[in-house]
């Protein structure tokens, strides 16, 4: 059996969504891989001790040590990660998480040479990243993308008499969920009717500040937290758009699962969201933090029907792509 030691943060517990370490852990787990996990404090000093006390544990136990590798503060979890497996000659592959890791390499290429170029491999889930770590001269790479299971998104007729809009992500300033209530302004202007539903756990003042413009505008929006991926996937049969608002992005598993529900989804076009997503194909795309065409693209939806059919039936068509029973392939012959 092949052991694993999974680098990341585990934190759905304490009220987070859930990241790669919670996902690909259990897709692995039920193929037959053994997993140990770090780690699930919720303070990052802790968090990181207890990272650096798994690694040392299980090192001589452990076949692989697959470290999520963000592109903020998290980042130094690789870091540290990393060379504490150089030293007790542990293969390290780092899973490119971080939507913003191409800056990361042009402003620390120090450390990301430390760590990309003494990896076993680094896996890139978009080709955004793939291609940004070649260009940046490494050859150590295979693209995995993210995954899903896709039984569990059933396909459903909506019905499209006005916007009902959905989001979903964290309240983080970097997925800028403010421009989603200024977009709600906008069509409620023409649709009145219009309703907007915002999932996802507090991280930031964002949700503050988000929840202050609704309340300044006498807008009724639904805020509901952090859902279970369960009951956000039963509550978007209620809506019928998806918008996705971030500031920069890698390829986000929410809206694979919007692709995979046959929600239209309205996206900025940063980072690898223009990999994923082709305008006028299988979502509409918009520069970042653009408002008008935002609107703009949202109402195509709405008065353009050929449009709106193509779009569902091609992301959905495009997210298939991604089931786990296609990509953990992929997976099984990395960890052979």
């Amino acid at each position: 059996m092949t052991n694993i030691l999974y680098i990341g943060n585990k934190l759905s517990a304490h009220g987070n969504n859930a990241t790669s370490i919670e996902t690909l852990g259990k897709f692995l787990e039920r193929e037959n891989y053994k997993l140990f996990y770090a780690s699930s404090k919720k303070n990052k000093i802790l968090r990181i001790f207890h990272m650096v006390y798994m690694t040392l544990k299980h090192s001589k136990k452990v076949d692989y040590v697959l470290i999520d590798t963000y592109s903020t503060s998290n980042f130094w979890y690789t870091v540290v990660i990393s060379q504490l497996s150089r030293i007790l000659k542990l293969k390290y592959i780092p899973n490119l998480r971080g939507g913003d890791l191409p800056n990361r390499l042009k402003n620390n290429p120090y450390l990301c040479n430390l760590i990309f170029k003494n990896a076993l491999v680094n896996v890139a889930p978009s080709t955004y990243l793939f291609e940004a770590f070649q260009c940046h001269g490494f050859t150590n790479l295979v693209y995995i993308p993210n995954t899903i299971e896709i039984e569990n998104y059933h396909f459903i007729n909506r019905s499209f008499d006005c916007p009902r809009i959905l989001w979903v992500r964290a309240f983080s300033e970097i997925y800028n969920p403010m421009l989603a209530v200024r977009v709600f302004i906008e069509i409620k202007k023409e649709y009145p009717n219009a309703t907007l539903c915002m999932v996802g756990p507090k991280k930031d003042d964002s949700y503050d500040k988000t929840v202050k413009i609704a309340k300044e505008n006498n807008l009724e929006v639904t805020f509901t937290g952090r859902l279970a991926k369960s009951e956000w996937i039963n509550l978007s049969s209620n809506y019928n758009v998806f918008l996705n608002t971030t500031h920069f992005d890698n390829t986000p598993i929410s809206v694979m699962e919007a692709m995979a529900l046959g929600l239209p989804i309205v996206s900025t076009n940063v980072g690898g969201i223009p990999h994923l997503l082709k305008h006028d194909v299988t979502a509409l795309l918009v520069n970042d933090n653009d408002l008008t065409d935002m609107v703009i693209q949202l109402k195509r939806i709405f008065s353009e029907q050929i449009l709106k059919e193509n779009l569902i039936i091609n992301s959905r068509k495009e997210a298939e792509n991604f089931d786990w029973n296609i990509v953990k392939k992929q997976w099984q012959t990395l960890l052979k």
